[in-house]
């Protein structure tokens, strides 16, 4: 079995270790909204992958603006 000879210095080590970064995520345009999602994954926005709904998303409401509060029964 191979046996290194010498230990690697800090600074040996530390050099080959600069290499290992992670890269930016790529990021794919969704064809039917085109908002950006990571590929082969589905759309976050409109819930599509390959052409058909995955996910159903309905539009959230529209929360009351600050005016005068609806009354409740």
């Amino acid at each position: 079995m191979a046996v290194p000879k010498k230990r690697q210095s800090r600074t040996r080590r530390d050099k080959r270790r600069a290499q290992h970064k992670v890269s930016a995520a790529r990021l794919n345009e969704c064809p039917r909204c085109h908002s950006l999602r990571l590929p082969h994954r589905v759309c976050p926005t409109c819930g599509t992958y390959a052409g058909r709904e995955v996910i159903s998303h309905e539009a959230p409401e529209a929360a009351p603006t600050g005016g005068e509060p609806t009354p409740q029964e």
